[in-house]
């Protein structure tokens, strides 16, 4: 069996990658097509999801959609229902995330950061439960979250942003533990500079100069892909100290322990 043929039938036929338009998103889905898998390519923008829509077709042959779709409404869950139809996903690819404000948290509206807390965290959530729980019951799939340093620890300017990689960051290990028993994959991959199309704006913007060494989004597509049948964690930069094996014992340790004080069983434990 070929890799691209052992991905595919770990994985389906379709994956979402929400976050698509453009640096990792976009090299995530090039490569997910690459093995075979069609793509739904979800972002704000259509014009960008056009062109790399097109681009997949003549680089891989699969088939692809795309849909312009806010991740930051509250209907977005909704709005990605409708494009995937009757469609089997069986990757989910969380990749929209970044903030696009690098600002104090009391000198922006609070609308603002409620805006991002949607898109990172209750979006996530809903989208991970909602096509989860398919893989669950089909026991093979995988859920991909596209994270950041920024998970591990608070920083002036990123009060909010930093709050919910952290969440993303616990959310992923956590499903981790309750989906691997199922065959169902679940990464959350730690990013730290990277050289993206966002970021070069947010540093134009802030007067800011471009850092000499950035991860390359394509590097970090190979990587995440390989990774994530190794869950729960994989990182550069400030994560790059979360070891796999490490996090694993962590958290089977911690499920241990919330057993004792749940009354839940020791299952999650497992093999």
């Amino acid at each position: 069996m070929t890799a691209s043929h052992a991905f595919a039938t770990r994985y389906g036929a379709w994956a979402i990658v929400a976050g698509a338009s453009e640096g990792v998103g976009r090299e995530l889905a090039r490569r997910v097509a690459s093995n075979g898998v069609g793509c739904i390519l979800l972002a704000r923008r259509k014009g960008p999801l056009e062109e790399l829509e097109g681009l997949i077709r003549e680089e891989s042959g699969v088939q692809c959609v795309s849909a312009a779709v806010d991740l930051a409404g509250p209907d977005a869950l909704d709005r990605i229902l409708a494009v995937v139809g009757d469609k089997e996903v069986g990757l989910y690819v969380s990749n929209a995330g970044a903030d696009p404000f690098a600002s104090a948290f009391l000198d922006r509206e609070v609308g603002d950061w409620l805006g991002l807390v949607q898109r990172n965290v209750l979006t996530t959530v809903r989208c991970c439960h909602h096509f989860g729980r398919l893989m669950r019951q089909r026991r093979r799939g995988g859920l991909l979250l596209v994270g950041s340093g920024a998970a591990i620890g608070g920083a002036e300017r990123m009060a909010t942003y930093a709050g919910t990689k952290a969440f993303e960051l616990r959310f992923a290990e956590s499903l981790w533990a309750e989906l691997r028993h199922f065959e169902v994959d679940v990464l959350c991959l730690g990013l730290a500079t990277t050289d993206t199309p966002e970021l070069r704006r947010l540093l134009a913007q802030t007067g800011q100069p471009v850092p000499r060494r950035m991860a390359s989004p394509a590097r970090i597509a190979d990587i995440a892909l390989a990774r994530l049948p190794r869950g729960p964690v994989y990182g550069w930069g400030p994560l790059a100290g979360m070891r796999a094996a490490w996090v694993r014992e962590r958290v089977k340790l911690f499920t241990s322990l919330s057993s004792n004080v749940l009354g839940r069983g020791t299952h999650v434990l497992g093999r």
